[in-house]
């Protein structure tokens, strides 16, 4: 898989989530499910979607003690999605126990990326929130560090920590960006953002992009905005 724009599905359940899906005649972009649509309609959506011939991240950021991690990345090898998550912050020895349950007896697996911090917080949630001193993209770094020695494929980090993580981990240590807006959008609740032409420049692999396609008038054309601006 290449550089790619990953539309985040944060639907309330299967209909809506089809209807979007049926405005993007002839293409198969790349979802995201996360919590709340995998929470509500479980593993039939995913199912539903691959057998449309879409790619999927399945965005459930595990974080638990090792063994129960292990257990619950077996039963999503089995769903066939090509990208799962974890949070980073769950310790190495989470992180290699969840490698481990998700690859199948014959070897393969689906790609398996780490949480550093999620692009709603910021330097100041870190420090009063959870105690963390050190600047952002340090723990954003060592946290990838992290994962690439317990032989992940890469991290979810904002796209402003892109550059230094391929600088240290590697050009083919996968980068997943969120928090990725228009110049001309809002910015929610996300405090690190970037466009994805920006995102482009500081080589994010892959841009995870929600409410500026799923709210746009058209989300096709702001689909295809975002593969000219990042992928083409």
């Amino acid at each position: 898989m290449g550089k790619d724009v990953i539309i985040a599905c944060d639907f309330a359940g299967a209909k809506e989530t089809f209807d979007f899906l049926d405005r993007f005649p002839g293409k198969k972009p790349f979802v995201k499910i996360g919590m709340e649509l995998f929470y509500a309609e479980g593993p039939s959506i995913i199912k539903e979607i691959k057998a449309r011939g879409h790619k999927i991240f399945l965005d459930l950021k595990l974080h638990d003690i090792p063994n129960t991690v292990k257990k619950s990345m077996a039963v999503l090898s089995g769903l066939d999605v090509d990208i799962c998550n974890l949070h980073a912050s769950g310790t190495k020895a989470m992180m290699k126990a969840a490698l481990e349950g998700l690859t199948r007896p014959d070897g393969t697996r689906p790609l398996l990326i780490a949480v550093t911090q999620l692009t709603s917080t910021d330097q100041e949630a870190l420090e009063k929130d959870l105690l963390i001193h050190e600047p952002i993209d340090q723990v954003v770094l060592h946290y990838a560090k992290n994962a690439k020695e317990c032989g992940l494929d890469g991290v979810v980090c904002s796209a402003q920590e892109a550059g230094i993580v391929h600088e240290v981990c590697g050009e083919d240590f996968l980068t997943v960006t969120p928090g990725i807006r228009f110049a001309d959008d809002a910015a929610g609740d996300q405090k690190r953002i970037m466009t994805p032409a920006a995102a482009k420049e500081v080589g994010a692999d892959y841009i995870v992009v929600g409410r500026s396609i799923t709210a746009a008038a058209d989300p096709a054309a702001a689909y295809e905005r975002c593969v000219r601006e990042f992928a083409d």
